[in-house]
């Protein structure tokens, strides 16, 4: 039926007496027929129990069947209780009836008996009646006689106790009465008799009483109950048997349904067929129709006397006549019927019960034809703009932006689509402008013959009524439908117009692109031949899809202007051009990263002796904040490098002023970003001797080539980053040969998406291995082997080869501790000046040398050395044990020193102090044949105090 799935034929419990299929026995016990062990059937249990579950299942008080047979027996059950009932009243009843005819008739035959009344009057009545009276009892089959006299007092009686007692309930026998009453005595409850004994005179002489006593008829009762009983079970089985067999015929003709279900299922039946939207039409496996529902007649239009007449006389279209005659099943076939379309399902009822035959549903689908083809065209708009807002602005490049919204809109939404920018949006710049003049960044269409101005070119908007116009003056999209009719769009340019009526362009849609209230430009869809016109509905897509594409193309051109900031500042906080400096021959490279600029830097430090310092770092983080930090940063290894501090102590210092900028007053307002992190490694190399010393804090280890090509990673002592405080720093030192080179680099190098960092330097030692090469052609390997198209981190390299200072450049002397050396030191550097070719600085470099070396003499230790360097300077340097450093004053006219190194800073280009392990060196530094003139007014001053 409609409205609940059928229950299968199969589910219903088998009958109890139905047979199993054999099988093998499998040597089970009782297998072979035969009881098993425990007796009664080899079945196993739990078979037993399934079915006895299923058939209460199927028996249950739920289904029609099981109420009406329930009912059926308890009406059964009441009918024959009530009958037995019956039976064991109506026997009592005759019982006492019997009872008291039998009494009666016994106790007139005693009373009327002739030899009674004689013997009442005998003087010894009881001798006399005794006998009698029990034979009387035994003949009659009564459980007493009992003879009175005319007062009442028993004189014959079966129980010899009551002899002599008077009965006090014979008043009416007394009277001459005849009467049988029931009796409730002492001696029991009884059916009696009593009968007055007259004399001829009609006078009273005395009474006779027989009787049945209550007990005895209970046992005759008691002796028909079973035969009774007997017959009311047999009554009940015959009936309920019936009845169960009226049930199961009842069980399978209702499936096992309860009234409610069944009430329910005639109810849905009837909905479907009466009150659904939806048309039924039942037909026969002969083709005539069993039946149809109100919808299905209203929507064939089916004549009243459909039922029963075969489909061909219905007056149906052929395509649907002959799908209901053929049987066919289908599914959501569409047909025509009259003005409506009709959407028919329709399967065999063959499979599912009863005769054979065909079920058909139709739908009228007229309108929701009409709604699915403007639902559809609304899911194509939505999913365009889906794929606008995933793919626009997939980057932050202006132009890409622009073509990116020209390709999700051909040909989904136009034919050809036209993007142009203002000049000012194309260079990251904030319009601010006329927008009458903007450059085409993107033409997407027909690749063949176009007939639109191509991309760079400058779109000029001179003319007032073209729809370009007048959509930047309202600031909304302008519409026009047919070109062919428009004139106003022909006015600025009449042959273009006229090529682009000619190439089948006939509808347009123009849309100002605008920002934040700012036109950024202008977006024209064009639609060609074969391509229905605009409506308004498009022109609410086209100015989502606009607005869109303006929000992304305006995140790109402040995300340029920014990022050409960032890198404008970055690089002004880089060195422009490397010093110059003889100790080593050094190449860098820089490269943002695609996401911003970073903050990683490198600098190249010329320090006193001819020793270079070495930098490279890494501030964590990206932008502005990250390159205002690296500044920060790099000006502070500037000036603490001017201290001359070896590496370890350096970072030490650098570390303790990060930590004091991280500090929680000092970034107080919270717009400046964390320094915590930052990376540094510094490292001195002396072409003296070609010693390296370096220290890094959290940064990785620089790759060292020797002259022969081969690559090491030297084990260095590695700090914690620089502002997390705590660690001491450690230097290591490196003896590099000449020619060697010396890789320093940022993580960026060797960090990638694709590799970890073990695996990035595995690459960078196959990149820079091989002799003679230069730091120039390292740095370009690296950048071409090393690096995607766009990196996402940036990256500082700088590449070194180390040279060595000639050893007869080198000139040292040890001076022995006493004031008189200082003469013959002087004169030492005085030849050892000659012979280099620089006697004109000799003066100067003795004068110098003189002061210095008293000083470390008389207010310095042991030991004293002295050593001379030349190379693009001449640089003194003298050494001693004390660790006082000397520093300039200004002396008084009453001391008898102080002016020595007043003298050393006016012939000297530059001096200072550096300490070692062991003292101090004092340096002073001349450019050979540009002695400085110290100031005569300044010197005759400083000599006149």
């Amino acid at each position: 039926m409609i409205g609940r799935s059928r229950r299968s034929r199969t589910g219903a419990a088998p009958p109890s007496g139905g047979r199993r299929s054999p099988g093998p026995s499998h040597g089970r016990p009782g297998a072979s027929g035969h009881p098993g062990p425990h007796g009664g059937s080899s079945r196993r249990p739990g078979l037993r129990r399934a079915a006895g579950a299923r058939l209460a299942r199927f028996w249950g008080v739920g289904t029609l069947a099981a109420q009406v047979f329930l009912l059926q027996v308890i009406v059964v059950l009441v009918l024959v209780l009530a009958a037995a009932a019956a039976l064991v009243l109506q026997g009592r009843y005759d019982g006492e009836d019997s009872a008291k005819q039998r009494s009666l008739a016994a106790a007139e035959a005693f009373a009327h008996a002739p030899g009674t009344v004689p013997a009442l009057e005998s003087p010894d009545p009881a001798a006399l009646l005794r006998v009698p009276a029990q034979e009387t009892q035994v003949g009659a089959g009564l459980d007493f006689v009992s003879v009175l006299n005319k007062e009442g007092v028993r004189l014959v009686t079966p129980d010899a106790r009551l002899v002599g007692t008077k009965d006090r309930a014979v008043g009416p026998a007394i009277t001459g009465e005849t009467y049988v009453t029931t009796y409730r005595g002492a001696a029991g409850d009884a059916v009696r008799a009593v009968v007055p004994v007259m004399d001829a005179s009609r006078r009273v002489v005395g009474m006779v009483t027989a009787g049945v006593k209550i007990e005895t008829l209970g046992h005759l009762l008691n002796k028909q109950l079973p035969m009774v009983l007997g017959s009311a079970a047999l009554a009940l089985a015959l009936a309920t048997a019936g009845t169960a067999l009226v049930s199961r015929r009842l069980r399978r003709q209702t499936r096992g349904l309860g009234p409610a279900e069944m009430t329910r299922m005639y109810e849905h039946h009837d909905a479907v067929l009466h009150a659904v939207r939806e048309g039924v039409l039942i037909v026969g496996a002969d083709g005539c129709v069993l039946l149809a529902n109100d919808e299905a007649r209203r929507l064939l239009d089916l004549p009243e006397d459909a039922d029963r007449r075969h489909v061909t006389e219905l007056g149906l279209t052929p395509e649907l006549t002959r799908l209901l005659e053929s049987g066919e099943v289908a599914s959501d076939e569409v047909f025509p019927a009259g003005d409506r379309l009709l959407a028919v399902n329709t399967r065999r009822t063959a499979p599912y019960g009863g005769a054979p035959g065909l079920v058909a549903s139709l739908r009228d689908t007229t309108e929701l034809r009409a709604l699915t083809g403007r639902a559809e065209v609304a899911r194509e708009r939505l999913t365009l703009l889906y794929e606008a807002g995933v793919r626009i602005g997939s980057t932050l490049d202006v132009r890409r932006t622009a073509e990116e919204l020209a390709e999700v809109a051909v040909p989904r939404m136009a034919d050809v689509v036209t993007v142009e920018l203002l000049d000012a949006v194309l260079h990251g710049e904030e319009p601010t402008g006329a927008v009458n003049r903007m450059r085409r960044t993107a033409l997407r269409g027909p690749d063949s013959g176009q007939p639109l101005q191509p991309v760079g070119d400058l779109i000029q908007f001179v003319v007032a009524d073209t729809p370009m116009v007048a959509a930047l003056r309202r600031g909304k999209a302008a519409l026009v439908p047919d070109l062919h009719a428009a004139e106003d769009w022909r006015a600025q340019d009449p042959e273009g117009a006229r090529r682009v009526l000619e190439h089948g362009i006939h509808s347009l849609i123009t849309v100002p692109l605008r920002a934040r209230g700012v036109v950024l430009g202008m977006v024209n869809f064009w639609r060609g031949a074969g391509s229905p016109r605009f409506e308004e509905e498009d022109v609410a897509v086209a100015e989502e899809l606009v607005a869109r594409a303006a929000v992304a193309i305006d995140n790109a051109r402040r995300y340029s202007r920014e990022h050409a900031m960032a890198v404008t500042l970055q690089r002004s906080l880089l060195p422009r051009d490397l010093p110059e400096q003889d100790a080593l021959d050094v190449a860098s490279r820089y490269l943002p990263a695609q996401s911003g600029v970073g903050g990683d830097w490198f600098d190249v430090i010329p320090l006193p002796g001819f020793r270079v310092a070495l930098v490279v770092g890494d501030v964590v983080g990206h932008g502005l904040h990250a390159a205002v930090t690296m500044g920060r940063l790099r000006t502070a290894v500037l000036n603490f490098s001017s201290l001359d501090l070896p590496p370890d102590e350096l970072l030490g210092h650098l570390d303790e002023m990060v930590m004091r900028l991280d500090s929680p007053t000092a970034g107080a307002d919270g717009e400046a970003s964390p320094v915590t992190g930052a990376t540094c490694l510094y490292a001195i190399y002396d072409p003296v001797g070609g010693r390296c010393a370096l220290s890094r804090a959290g940064h990785v280890v620089p790759a060292v080539v020797d002259p022969a090509g081969r690559v090491t990673f030297p084990d260095l002592p590695l700090s914690p980053p620089l502002g997390v405080g705590g660690h001491p720093f450690e230097s290591g030192e490196l003896d590099l040969a000449e020619g060697s080179r010396l890789v320093l680099f940022t993580d960026g190098l060797i960090e990638d998406r694709r590799r970890d960092i073990d695996e990035g330097l595995r690459l960078l030692g196959s990149a820079v291995a091989g002799a003679d090469r230069t730091p120039e052609e390292t740095c370009r390997t690296l950048m071409e082997t090393m690096l995607p198209e766009h990196p996402s981190d940036d990256v500082a390299l700088l590449v070194a080869r180390t040279r060595l200072l000639d050893p007869s450049r080198v000139a040292v002397w040890d001076v022995p501790f006493d004031v008189m050396a200082v003469s013959r030191v002087r004169g030492d550097v005085s030849r050892r000046l000659h012979e280099w070719g620089l006697e004109d600085s000799s003066f100067a470099m003795e004068l110098v040398l003189s002061e210095l070396l008293t000083n470390a003499i008389r207010y310095g230790a042991p030991p004293v050395r002295v050593r001379l360097l030349l190379g693009r300077t001449v640089v003194c340097e003298v050494s001693d044990g004390s660790n006082t450093s000397p520093r300039l004053r200004r002396a008084a006219t009453t001391d008898e020193g102080g002016r020595g190194l007043f003298l050393v800073s006016q012939f000297a280009d530059r001096w200072g102090t550096r300490y070692a392990e062991h003292g101090k060196v004092i340096w002073a530094e001349l450019t050979p044949g540009e002695t400085p003139e110290p100031d005569p007014a300044l010197l005759l001053d400083e000599m006149a105090w």
